[in-house]
């Protein structure tokens, strides 16, 4: 199964409008993703609508969100289900600081219904760093049953190895995600460690071409469930 594991919707300020829950699944069914994970910036609010389409369509989604740590490192946090995704959007809730969105220079931050009508509008930036640190984004993850994944850590900005240059050997990462552009053979040359965990490929979708751009083969069958997805990313390689 093609997997696509850190895809935007419309709410993220930096995702493009055209990203519907409805075109989202309308564009992984094209390219032939069979599972997604809709993971907006410290939201997780519209997730659960492209999880309906997503049964609707063939389509398997997860819940989650790309978090920014107080060190601005971005994480992928995957939920395994409903009451979970709810508990750690309290979490992020909770943690978000105060700092209002300007529409005008970041982008809307909005949840649309199944009609497109808008149901609700965050009015906290949500690009802002958490007041919480990597550590407990990753222990808060694994508590709800959920995976935590370092996002993009080839990135020279918000990744794991920008910001704090190595993997905390604490920090259980089930696995590490590469960009769609990473050079995976000059990475491994200059940090050798990464060779240790898990390897994914994802698009790290923001516009609807980019959708299923960067995928990683898993071995799953139709409608898999979250402990198979755990155990397929776990040994999984881009």
């Amino acid at each position: 199964m093609k997997a696509d594991l850190h895809v935007h919707t419309l709410l993220s300020p930096c995702g493009d409008i055209d990203m519907t829950p409805r075109d989202i699944i309308l564009k992984a069914r094209e390219r032939g993703i069979g599972l997604v994970a809709i993971t907006d910036h410290n939201s997780t609010r519209q997730a659960p609508l492209v999880q309906e389409l997503g049964r609707a369509a063939g389509v398997t989604v997860l819940a989650g969100a790309e978090v920014t740590t107080r060190e601005e490192v971005h994480c992928v946090v995957l939920l395994p289900g409903e009451g979970e995704r709810r508990e750690f959007q309290r979490f992020l809730d909770e943690r978000l600081p105060d700092v209002p969105n300007d529409p005008e220079r970041f982008g809307y931050q909005v949840v649309i219904d199944e009609r497109d009508d808008v149901i609700h509008e965050e009015p906290r930036l949500l690009i802002s760093a958490l007041d919480s640190g990597i550590e407990e984004v990753e222990a808060f993850a694994h508590r709800l049953g959920g995976l935590f994944i370092p996002a993009h850590v080839d990135k020279p900005r918000d990744s794991i190895l920008s910001q704090l240059g190595f993997v905390p050997p604490e920090l259980v990462c089930d696995a590490l995600e590469l960009s769609r552009h990473a050079d995976l053979p000059a990475l491994l040359s200059a940090h050798p460690f990464l060779g240790r965990y898990p390897l994914l490929r994802s698009s790290d979708a923001h516009y609807l071409a980019e959708v299923g751009a960067a995928y990683t083969e898993l071995p799953l069958g139709r409608d898999p469930s979250f402990p198979d997805i755990r155990a397929a990313i776990r040994a999984a390689s881009p």
